[in-house]
């Protein structure tokens, strides 16, 4: 359970911070401070058609003072309606295949379903003990339908306290709602029984492939309207509700 809490966090704060483009950011709600900073490529995008691109980005949470920040419970996303993600023709993973894997392993059995690939990081503080930092490579592939949603598959291995594998579907629900067409909502599990708190997390998305002769990409974007924007809702144990609205412009392809 606390890898979940790892692959989830890492891939919502650095999907968040891709979302930005080449700005970091910095949001704070009393104590708690979220950083971030990412990109994408190419920078210049056709008006009117979808183009594919790659994003990359990383995340930090932390707090003014020092201390280890509230725990994270809840992240919810929502991505601009100029973009897509295409999964025609893309290689499938499934939980089954994943289970009891290492990440080296986890890789070989599902090469051609990669859509990303990072890493998470938190810290665990038992009382009247050192906080001990943990961390995992996580993987992320494209994973089944559900409902007639597309998913991924975050995976994360580590040998330490025991070697476990634990698997995080995670839904990109279509949606309606003004500038925004995608969303992720993700309730985090505790890590280590509640001792555990999500630090960083990194991650670089995008694949490439060829079905019946066309070449598609994983995630692509227009610009049709000169910028993209994102909006990402962060729930705290503490009951700490942070949220920011990030816009980003863009260059039209000539």
């Amino acid at each position: 359970m606390p890898r979940k809490t790892l692959i989830a966090a890492a891939l919502a704060l650095a999907l968040l911070a891709a979302a930005t483009a080449a700005y970091a950011l910095k949001i704070t709600a009393g104590p708690i401070v979220i950083e971030a900073e990412g990109g994408f490529a190419p920078k210049a995008l056709p008006r009117h058609e979808n183009a594919p691109i790659t994003l990359h980005g990383g995340g930090k949470l932390s707090t003014i003072s020092g201390a280890l920040p509230p725990i994270l419970k809840t992240i919810d996303l929502e991505f601009d309606r100029h973009g897509s993600v295409q999964t025609t023709g893309l290689a499938v993973c499934t939980a089954a295949k994943l289970a009891a894997t290492t990440t080296a392993q986890a890789r070989r059995a599902c090469p051609a379903a990669i859509v990303g690939e990072g890493e998470g990081s938190a810290v665990v503080k038992f009382p009247e003990q050192a906080p001990i930092p943990v961390s995992s490579p996580i993987t992320v592939f494209n994973g089944p339908r559900l409902h007639g949603d597309d998913t991924v598959l975050g995976h994360a291995y580590l040998s330490v306290p025991a070697p476990t594998t634990y698997i995080v579907p995670v839904v990109i629900e279509p949606i309606h709602a003004g500038v925004y067409g995608y969303r992720t909502k993700i309730t985090l599990p505790p890590i280590a029984g509640g001792a555990g708190v999500p630090i960083s997390g990194h991650l670089k998305i995008g694949r490439k492939w060829t079905y019946r002769g066309r070449r598609y990409s994983y995630v692509n974007a227009r610009c049709e309207t000169g910028r993209l924007q994102a909006r990402g809702e962060f729930g705290f144990e503490d009951g700490t509700l942070l949220s920011a609205t990030f816009f980003k412009p863009c260059a039209v392809r000539r």
